[in-house]
């Protein structure tokens, strides 16, 4: 008989080291690749906007434009040091600015890094616009950005280009710029590890890169955070993509410490980093400061989370799984921890108000931009109709043994109450967009996964690869669609649910929703540690209106049969 606290938690990763468990009959040699890499463009002694333009959050009335100013050689980000400077900025229809329809000043120090965001209002629904910043007889990089449809308008289609986990020692951001040549792209979702905290050699890098992270050494303080924000922020292929689409974003754990909660972090040490809460408010000023998004809540406590409306077609809740939930199950918890009704992934009041919004959307489609993973994946999961003597005397949850505890698997209660309010409200078309975990899933979502597919779906889940970060084939040291084939595949017979897993690739995905369905295309690049990576669809998986279901699909959208605010 197994103890029942012999079954311990793992890691967010687990998922994968569970893989390479699986696929260890199939190990072959190790081959060693990545290539050396360009330093990205340091900045200059004069004045300049080094760190480009982006824009997010779109409303049908508004949207945040946001750039960068350095006033001076020695005002450079994290340095606290330099002038307060007057921006002025405009918004116009036209990229040469004859028909500026908004425009106005802002002012910006060390205080906000010398960053500028600004909730541009009053502008039109479902509209396409460029904005500019200029200071110190400097014009910035022209931007284009577009505001959400209107609240009533019948809108047919909505496309995203959805990413995740993207880490500057992994190799270059090859689908940003990928994503960067599409003009059939109405914003950008970015799930969350959009920077990651680690000092160099730390944390998935390659041998040889010389892109290494600056400091270098793991990031505490504001000053470290606004740096490592900034560095990514001169990557050309991110601020390409900034420039030319809004983003609407979230927070996963490496925005702040790996495997983050309310109350620490697994990648942080009290004794040697101090106060877990001073670093947590320094890793949020800095992501508020350096990122286009609009800050949720009026306390004292910022809130990311927060909901976008495109017509009558869809609403998408941007959840925040960081900064509210409960300590992931650790050694010794016991898995009936993780069964706990008092444990949250949530809290309370993102819960209610997740809840409240999904069950009460009047739009057809209901999206969640997830940051970890959603769908049951176990080992076995029993029929509990028939094995509660057994799951009893083991201390196996009903669900059975998850993977990672730090995915909605290790909150179990929460991803009931969450279910629960779907199917007692009779809620259809609710799709789960994530990211995390560095590979491809599409997934149905069982209302009890032991009794898939007799005991029905609430909804379905599209998990996308990570930019670059690294994945199982990496780990093992193996050539890919080798060694996880094999881990592929027990997954996918352990649960019967997940329709679609593959453990090595890097990419990108660009995702469609239309009054039919709904649609995720993924693409894989060539090789991370390749600047010139190029992009090959793989797969593509499709919701119909109304089934709870994916299905494969052959073809992938068309970039030239949709462009943005045609469907309005």
């Amino acid at each position: 008989m197994l103890d029942n606290n012999e079954i311990t938690g793992v890691s967010r990763r687990g998922v994968l080291r569970g893989s390479m468990v699986l696929a260890g009959a199939g190990l072959v040699a190790a081959t060693t690749t990545g290539q050396a890499s360009a330093q990205a463009p340091a900045e200059g002694s004069a004045p300049g906007f080094f760190h480009g333009v982006a824009s997010g959050d779109p409303l049908p009335d508004r949207v945040i434009i946001w750039t960068r100013i350095t006033p001076s050689g020695d005002a450079l980000p994290g340095s606290g040091v330099g002038q307060v400077v007057s921006l002025s900025w405009q918004v116009a229809t036209d990229s040469e600015f004859t028909n500026v329809v908004r425009s106005g000043t802002a002012s910006t120090g060390p205080d906000a890094d010398h960053t500028v965001k600004v909730d541009v209002t009053g502008l039109r629904a479902g509209t396409g616009y460029f904005y500019r910043f200029t200071a110190l007889g400097l014009t910035s990089p022209v931007g284009r950005t577009r505001t959400a449809a209107a609240e009533d308008a019948d809108l047919t289609a909505l496309r995203f280009g959805v990413v995740s986990c993207s880490n500057w020692e992994a190799g270059y951001f090859a689908s940003y710029r990928h994503l960067a040549e599409r003009d059939d792209l109405d914003a950008i979702v970015h799930l969350g590890d959009y920077i990651y905290e680690y000092g160099p050699h730390e944390y998935g890098g390659r041998d040889g890169s010389p892109r290494l992270h600056d400091p270098a050494h793991p990031i505490v303080s504001l000053a470290d955070y606004r740096i490592r924000h900034a560095q990514y922020k001169t990557d050309p292929d991110l601020m390409a993509l900034h420039a030319k689409v809004p983003f609407i974003v979230t927070w996963d754990d490496h925005e702040s410490a790996d495997n983050s909660y309310l109350g620490g972090a697994a990648n942080h040490d009290p004794a040697t980093e101090g106060d877990w809460g001073a670093r947590k408010a320094a890793s949020t000023q800095a992501y508020f400061e350096w990122m286009p998004v609009r800050v949720n809540g009026t306390g004292s406590e910022p809130a990311l989370y927060r909901r976008f409306r495109f017509g009558n077609l869809v609403e998408l809740s941007m959840l925040d799984l960081r900064t509210y939930r409960d300590e992931p199950a650790s050694a010794g918890a016991g898995w009936r921890t993780v069964d706990s009704p008092d444990r949250t992934i949530t809290g309370r009041e993102q819960m209610e108000w997740l809840t409240g919004g999904i069950v009460t959307s009047p739009t057809q489609w209901k999206l969640v931009g997830n940051p970890v993973m959603i769908a049951p994946v176990v080992f076995p999961p029993l029929d509990r109709n028939t094995t509660a003597a057994v799951t009893e005397l083991v201390g196996l949850p009903d669900d059975g043994v998850p993977f990672s505890t730090d995915q909605w698997d290790g909150y179990s209660a929460d991803r009931r109450r969450l279910f629960d309010s779907i199917t007692g409200n009779g809620v259809r078309n609710t799709v789960f967009l994530t990211g995390d975990i560095h590979t491809s899933w599409a997934s149905d979502l069982p209302v009890d996964a032991a009794n898939y597919p007799g005991s029905g779906t609430v909804g379905t889940e599209l998990v996308v690869p990570s930019v670059n970060s690294t994945n199982i084939d990496e780990m093992l040291g193996v050539p890919p669609r080798t060694a996880t084939v094999l881990a592929e595949e027990a997954i996918k017979t352990t649960n019967r649910h997940v329709r679609y897993v593959e453990l090595d690739s890097h990419g990108y995905t660009v995702f469609e929703v239309n009054k039919q369905g709904a649609q995720m295309d993924w693409f894989y690049i060539s090789d991370p540690a390749d600047p010139n990576a190029t992009s090959r669809h793989a797969i593509s998986y499709r919701v119909a209106d109304g089934t709870q279901q994916v299905h494969p699909v052959a073809a992938p959208l068309d970039p030239a049969g949709y462009h943005p605010g045609a469907g309005a």
